[in-house]
């Protein structure tokens, strides 16, 4: 933690620096802590229930751009776990109610050209790394004006192209997820039980009308770059279509479809990565350090090799209260199997927002998990959650949530053996 305030200090020294820099030269014309961006999704509660950023053609530039950002993010964790206790089962840790380790993210968004702007994000402490590094960042390309003014104008009003070492934009359930310390857009603490994210260097492409969206992107099927084990890596493709709206003045409709399919590579992280870790801490991990570790809750089917998702997501909101769902199916196996396995998702959450500009809500969501082991079993899991919140201001929320998870049909072996957990978290995330 001390190295990450270090680097942190260092970064907004070197941002000062070029803040008085882009005083004395013309072409840097707004203040480099300028917050309005176009085609941006805001870090606070603006943000809540955004999905893709909105598509605006009429853009407002003035120059290069930088805006910085981060986030914060602190849980106090009261969580008993137990599983069967059989002596076969391995034992698991004893855990107590105290605080998580605090995590911080920190955001550049610049806009350098008038439609294409940068986003790059650096988790300064997570529960994975403690250390600092880098997440990803991309390209997001609404114009092509650079390439000469009102180029593809036409088209371009309604297309978009984002191109990076970035998360890639399967389902929607990634965009109320808590993104390490950016976990102002989950109403709960924890995310799903099987947490589609990952991130991947691509290209997608985007065409939005009249609230219909569509997506194609590809990948290069890797989390960790390397240029070693060419024959057994291929392309990950992916692709969504949706309709978004409002069909009156309080009702909002949401509809997405999504598909992710590997094909070969050495290993697909879209259920096993989550770069910062689980929201929750030490569930599930026996006193060896094996079991869930930083996936801590969470469900990784280890379809890691071949791999076909596909994911529904509703969303309905209609005043203060809004309904968002997920069924998600995906199909695979690991490199030592030969035939595939197939895992399901079912998720429904209710939240209800209510008070001036909706500062306070209240919700539930329950997630169910089914699928068959590596080792054959067939197995599910499932978790309910019940919860609040309080956007103390529009970029500080606490929230507090109860929550019981079950595991069923696991073997002997298995640290989920019979395994139960349940207890209550508190959360306070600051984001700007």
């Amino acid at each position: 933690m001390k190295n990450s305030i270090k680097y942190f200090v260092l970064l907004l020294v070197a941002v000062f620096g070029l803040q008085m820099q882009a005083q004395e030269d013309s072409f840097f014309k707004r203040s480099l802590f300028d917050r309005d961006f176009d085609n941006f999704r805001n870090p606070d509660q603006t943000g809540i229930n955004e999905f893709e950023p909105e598509k605006d053609s009429l853009t407002n530039f003035g120059g290069i751009n930088v805006r910085v950002g981060g986030a914060f993010a602190l849980q106090f964790q009261d969580i008993d776990h137990e599983n069967s206790g059989n002596e076969s089962t391995p034992v698991l840790q004893d855990i107590g109610g105290n605080f998580n380790l605090a995590t911080a993210n920190l955001d550049f968004q610049v806009m350098l050209y008038d439609g294409v702007q940068l986003h790059l994000r650096t988790y300064l402490s997570s529960q994975h790394h403690t250390e600092t590094y880098v997440k990803g960042g991309y390209l997001q390309i609404d114009k092509l004006d650079f390439i000469s003014e009102g180029f593809a104008e036409d088209l371009m009003k309604h297309m978009r192209i984002k191109i990076g070492h970035m998360e890639n934009n399967y389902g929607d359930a990634h965009f109320r997820r808590s993104d390490n310390a950016m976990a102002l857009y989950n109403p709960f603490v924890g995310n799903y039980l099987m947490d589609s994210f990952t991130t991947e260097v691509g290209a997608e492409v985007y065409y939005f009308n009249k609230g219909f969206l569509a997506m194609v992107g590809a990948t290069n099927g890797k989390l960790n770059q390397s240029v070693t084990n060419p024959k057994n890596t291929s392309p990950s493709l992916l692709a969504k279509v949706g309709y978004d709206d409002y069909l009156n003045e309080d009702l909002r409709f949401r509809l997405t479809g999504s598909v992710y399919h590997t094909n070969q590579t050495a290993s697909a992280y879209l259920y096993s990565g989550d770069r910062a870790g689980s929201r929750y801490y030490n569930l599930f991990t026996d006193i060896d350090g094996g079991g869930d570790g930083f996936r801590s809750a969470r469900v990784n089917p280890n379809l890691r090799n071949e791999l076909t998702s596909i994911m529904v997501n509703p969303f309905v909101k209609y005043g203060g209260l809004e309904f968002f769902g997920i069924y998600e199916r995906a199909s695979g196996k690991a490199a030592a199997e030969s035939d595939t396995r197939d895992w399901n998702q079912y998720a429904g959450e209710l939240i209800y927002r209510f008070g001036t500009d909706e500062k306070l809500y209240v919700g539930g969501r329950y997630n169910y998990v089914d699928g068959e082991l590596a080792t054959g079993e067939e197995v599910s899991v499932d978790r309910f959650n019940i919860g609040a919140g309080w956007f103390m201001t529009k970029n500080i929320l606490a929230k507090i949530e109860y929550m019981n998870q079950s595991y069923s049909d696991y073997p002997l072996t298995d640290v989920h053996n019979d395994g139960d957990a349940d207890g209550i978290v508190f959360e306070a995330v600051i984001s700007f």
